[in-house]
């Protein structure tokens, strides 16, 4: 009865923006990282980065807070990276006290926020467009090896720090595990890691998408070939007036935004803050390629831990072998801080107990797994108390790496 009820509830939120789409009323204005920031008070810049790829990136940063005196001192940055479908607005969309960035910049940080290409701020290329398929062609892979590097070493440029502290949802995290896997340099540039909601082995992954996905989109086929590298649910305005008009407290409606929410975190959360729906849904989903989905769909089909399947042929002239190569959690040395729940459906508890034992013991410095057993992926930006359940125990960490 719980699968029927979303799925008619997932028809009625189709149509609804198949509706929004279609009318002439007008628009409300653009909901961005930016205008969030603006609006409760805190100095924000935007900055652009080239990968050496070609991929042009746009990273938000709040330098200082209106709140403290010491504007013109040297303080440490922090680097905030967010999760697949989602962008820089996850850490602000809370307000002051709630939204990390701000947590983080009371506590006299320079914030910086990064975003993946193919989201809503990064859909610019040197010399390929957004329109066309070659710009798609990537997956979390390249988000780990060329986008993290050029984000991280332009903050430290810009800031004259030696080093920074990371924190990252979701793939931000697969891109960090990546990234410090191949890449030895920046188990000097980072800090300290700490990880919301990690994802490296999905093999136990719950929930409708890879069952019904996993076995067309999880393994090399022609559908893949042809439809993978193309762009899935960017944000639209049709999205951001959706969630104004039929995610607010007074509708009657509000559920179908739930079960949106639900569909990707785990179900039936108390904890989602549902008065914050209209502002999510008017930044989430910020888009991908849809290889980034087929690239988690392998892992969960093949339950390891290893970089894009092409087919045997196309592997053995990548890879040099007829699988993918793996990659080498133990090549970590930076110290790394995992923080986990039980009601996971991207994440299970099976999985992030393996990526802890296939950290070194020495890397690892924390697994915190949150005494609520109902706790999802998602509550992790948006839950109500997240920054009592979640923040305090992170800031703890950071203060004491």
């Amino acid at each position: 009865m719980k699968v029927h009820n979303f799925a008619l509830n997932i028809l009625w939120f189709l149509a609804a923006v198949t509706w929004v789409r279609s009318s002439p009323q007008g628009r409300s204005t653009s909901v961005t990282t930016t205008s969030l920031i603006i609006k409760h008070g805190y100095p924000v810049e935007e900055h652009k980065v080239q990968t050496s790829d070609g991929y042009i990136l746009t990273m938000h940063r709040i330098p200082y807070s209106p709140n403290l005196n010491n504007n013109d001192e040297e303080r440490p940055v922090a680097f905030l990276m967010h999760g697949l479908l989602c962008s820089s607005s996850d850490w602000v969309l809370g307000g002051p006290g709630r939204g990390l960035a701000y947590i983080l910049s009371e506590a006299g940080f320079d914030v910086w926020m990064g975003n993946a290409r193919g989201t809503t701020y990064c859909k610019k290329h040197a010399s390929k467009s957004a329109l066309l398929q070659p710009f798609w062609n990537f997956s979390w892979h390249e988000i780990g090896i060329y986008d993290l590097p050029a984000m991280i070493d332009y903050t430290l440029y810009m800031t004259g720090a030696e080093d920074l502290r990371y924190i990252a949802h979701s793939q931000g995290t697969t891109a960090y595990l990546v990234l410090n896997s191949m890449i030895p340099r920046f188990k000097n540039r980072i800090r300290s890691a700490h990880l919301l909601a990690p994802v490296a082995y999905v093999e136990n992954m719950k929930g409708p998408l890879p069952k019904l996905a996993g076995p067309v989109l999880g393994q090399p086929n022609a559908f893949v070939e042809v439809f993978g590298s193309a762009e899935f649910l960017p944000n639209t305005k049709g999205m951001e007036l959706l969630g104004a008009v039929a995610c607010r407290d007074e509708s009657h409606v509000q559920v179908i935004c739930s079960n949106v929410i639900f569909l990707i975190g785990g179900w039936n959360s108390p904890h989602l803050n549902e008065s914050m729906l209209p502002e999510i849904m008017a930044t989430t989903p910020a888009g991908c390629s849809i290889n980034q989905i087929q690239h988690y769909l392998q892992e969960y089909n093949s339950g390891e831990f290893r970089q894009f399947d092409y087919g045997k042929s196309r592997n053995k002239k990548t890879y040099g072998s007829k699988k993918p190569t793996e990659y080498n959690l133990e090549a970590i040395d930076v110290p790394t801080y995992l923080y986990y729940s039980d009601n996971d459906n991207f994440v299970s508890l099976v999985d992030v107990v393996r990526l802890i034992y296939g950290l070194k013991p020495e890397t690892l410095k924390r697994a915190y797994r949150l005494p609520y057993p109902k706790w999802n992926h998602i509550d992790f930006l948006w839950g109500i108390d997240v920054e009592t359940i979640v923040y305090d125990v992170v800031m703890e960490d950071i203060a004491n790496s």
